[in-house]
């Protein structure tokens, strides 16, 4: 039988673990990961997500989803934006309901979740020209054409929304590929990168 001061200790280091968590994020390494709107500071956000889903559960487009335990142990079961299965539309319910303020207040004109980036080896447009599904479901106009029809994207202007990603049909008309794979994909923004809007 384990003795009241054992249990004790064994509370409290737990305890102290736990409090120790943000910091710890700064120590473990751990992949850049797309967060919802709100969450993009990751120390901050690692330290007061509750992991509790209901960011997940409230997002009318289905674009929230969860980090696996490759993405990282602090990250585990945190939410992560999905686009091949949803888009962002600044609804804020997100940040409504996180009862901790891990994901905070935000301007869907001015927060960026991430940068829409094509994948040359895998855009329709790229290899054979023809498709612009991207550009035109972009409601940013931040996907333009070059000169031989082929998508280019405006760092300035897109936010990370998704959409593109989403509406993409690389993944049905090269089903070979298999999984996820899409043509154009939204990625974080690198670190010290300026994407603001002019």
């Amino acid at each position: 039988m384990t003795s009241r001061r054992a249990f004790l200790k064994i509370a409290g280091g737990a305890f102290a673990f736990l409090l120790g968590i943000g910091e710890a994020a700064k120590i473990l390494p751990n992949k850049t990961l797309l967060r919802p709107p709100g969450g993009q500071e990751e120390t901050a956000f690692i330290a007061r997500c509750l992991r509790c889903d209901r960011c997940r559960s409230v997002c009318p487009t289905s674009v929230i989803g969860l980090a696996n335990l490759s993405d990282g142990i602090l990250a585990a079961r945190t939410p992560v934006m999905r686009f091949h299965l949803g888009y962002c539309n600044f609804c804020n319910k997100c940040v409504e309901i996180c009862p901790t303020q891990a994901l905070k207040p935000f301007d869907g004109k001015t927060v960026k979740i991430g940068l829409a980036t094509v994948k040359e080896n895998i855009c329709i447009a790229w290899d054979s020209g023809g498709c612009k599904v991207c550009r035109n479901a972009c409601p940013y106009q931040a996907i333009t054409l070059d000169g031989q029809n082929r998508p280019v994207v405006d760092p300035r202007k897109c936010n990370g929304c998704g959409i593109c990603e989403k509406v993409c049909p690389a993944l049905v008309m090269r089903s070979y590929v298999g999984g996820n794979i899409r043509g154009i994909v939204v990625t974080p923004i690198a670190a010290g990168r300026d994407e603001s809007y002019e």
